[in-house]
């Protein structure tokens, strides 16, 4: 159990006592390689202009900004795909040596995050064309529309836009959560009638929830210098995340981090208290949570699992969820249910199954129904063989494990997917997961990159060679790792090979 009259403080190093040169050298080789993925990060979010489409009218006054320089687009995006296998490899150096005992400089790693994060919210959307969508989305309400009706596209035509309108979700409708089209609302009145302000605002809020979850981990790790470093590695300091959440914008970010909450008040309070208001807090923010996205309903599954022993809890945790997304779509109607639903079937190409499908000459539609058939077995291996202690957090555990098995079996995904397990592994023991996760984020992050979309403009920006190196990331790397990962995974429920490091009680 963490002290609670421990006095929080930021992480300065991990095993302070070793002095020998050679033991600090895995730490600083992580500060620089961090460090160095973000200020390539940041530095294609101030040059936005010189490689990014769609072009941008910018406010006159206020965020977001960029710098009217111009460089060459392919060494950006070059430099880009450098900037995240160096990110994926500083974040598994510094892990390495916080499970070795070495020191790692966690208050240099940690104030160069919080800078990046802070000037990546103030350029315009980097690495995904998603977020002005999410501002398009906004602003179909503002003029009286429906947003699960309406597409991108039709709005373009209607006023006549030439500039910010992303082509590759052009004919779809919103695919997000009644309280996602709160937000997307909100961002658009507040930005007017620029798209680029709007999102600014996305971004604002996004930054909250990500740095709302560092100090939630800060907070209840405090006691373990070990697992609270190895959390801001996994989180706070992950350029790949900030790359994704930040720059990107996506508004995975906002479901993991209200979802997330949820979890900790299942396991902190409603399984150990017996007033029925712990229940109902744990649903309202799980049910918050897939109303912004609805594959967060998987942690509604997992504060499920944690209070299935306590009935009347979970009874009011379940209607804490239903009081959410019960009015939510009564208000939003069915078009969104049915645009939801939709959105199961797209993604970022078909996975690894897309490999064999295609060397057996069968249809890519196979994809999903092969999927099921090993979800369902490799799920309830996860959740039944993840290791379990006693006062474990039940709820995270079932989270860890239920999203964990979905996101690698899935076949359609994308990076900004894996914040569901990041944000969860981080109260969860150093174990072998670490490296699973990491390494398929790692893979994936690389296969989205540069995150042009698709189409002849993307093309036109890449050049045949580049072009040719995207498509070998996205056929064959990213998912030859994906394989690897959920093989992995069943290996190690098989045989239970964790590795499992735990130093210290993590708190609560």
């Amino acid at each position: 159990m963490s002290n609670s009259n421990t006095k929080p403080a930021l992480p300065t190093s991990v095993a302070s006592t070793v002095t020998e040169p050679a033991s600090r050298a895995l730490g600083r080789l992580s500060a620089a390689a961090i460090i160095t993925s973000l200020l390539i990060m940041v530095a294609a979010g101030l040059l936005r202009g010189s490689w990014m489409p769609p072009a941008l009218r910018l406010p006159a006054f206020g965020p977001p900004w960029q710098l009217d320089l111009h460089l060459s687009a392919r060494i950006v995006m070059v430099t880009l795909w450098v900037s995240a296998v160096i990110a994926g490899a500083g974040v598994a150096a510094g892990l390495v040596a916080v499970r070795r005992g070495q020191p790692v400089p966690m208050r240099t790693i940690l104030t160069a995050a919080l800078l990046a994060v802070a000037i990546l919210v103030v350029v315009p959307p980097v690495g995904s064309t998603d977020l002005l969508d999410y501002a398009i989305y906004g602003h179909i309400v503002v003029i009286g529309h429906n947003p699960y009706v309406m597409t991108p596209g039709q709005y373009q035509a209607m006023f006549h836009l030439h500039n910010g309108v992303p082509l590759d979700w052009l004919r779809h409708p919103s695919v997000y959560g009644p309280l996602a089209t709160a937000e997307q609302l909100m961002a658009a009145r507040l930005g007017g009638a620029s798209l680029a302000a709007a999102t600014f605002w996305l971004k604002l809020v996004n930054a909250a929830a990500f740095l709302g979850v560092a100090l939630i981990a800060d907070r209840i790790l405090r006691a373990d210098s070990a697992a609270r470093a190895r959390a801001h590695l996994l989180w706070t300091a992950n350029p790949l995340l900030i790359w994704s959440l930040i720059a990107g914008g996506h508004l995975d970010v906002l479901a993991a981090g209200v979802g997330l909450v949820g979890l900790l008040l299942a396991d902190r309070w409603a399984a150990r208290s017996p007033q029925l208001v712990a229940g109902v807090a744990a649903g309202l923010c799980v049910g918050a949570a897939a109303a912004i996205k609805a594959s967060y309903l998987l942690f509604g599954l997992a504060v499920a699992w944690a209070l299935r022993r306590r009935p009347s809890q979970l009874v009011a945790a379940a209607a804490g969820a239903l009081a959410v997304l019960v009015p939510g779509y009564l208000i939003a109607g069915r078009h969104a249910v049915a645009a939801i639903a939709s959105r199961a079937s797209e993604g970022s190409g078909y996975g690894f199954y897309g490999v064999f499908l295609h060397h057996l000459g069968l249809n890519l539609k196979y994809a999903e129904p092969i999927a099921v058939f090993l979800l369902i077995p490799v799920t309830w291996l996860a959740v039944t063989r993840l290791p379990c202690e006693a006062g474990e957090r039940q709820a995270v555990r079932a989270a860890l494990a239920l999203s964990i098995a979905w996101l690698l079996l899935w076949p359609h995904q994308f990076a900004w997917y894996t914040v569901m397990i990041i944000c969860v592994l981080v109260f969860y023991p150093a174990s072998r997961l670490d490296w699973l996760a990491l390494g398929w984020l790692t893979a994936i992050t690389v296969a989205d990159l540069p995150g042009l979309g698709i189409g002849r403009a993307a093309y036109k920006e890449l050049g045949p060679t580049l072009n040719a190196i995207q498509k070998q990331n996205g056929e064959h790397l990213a998912p030859l790792v994906m394989l690897v990962a959920a093989i992995a995974l069943v290996v190690l429920c098989i045989n239970g090979r964790w590795n499992m490091r735990q130093e210290g009680r993590l708190g609560g």
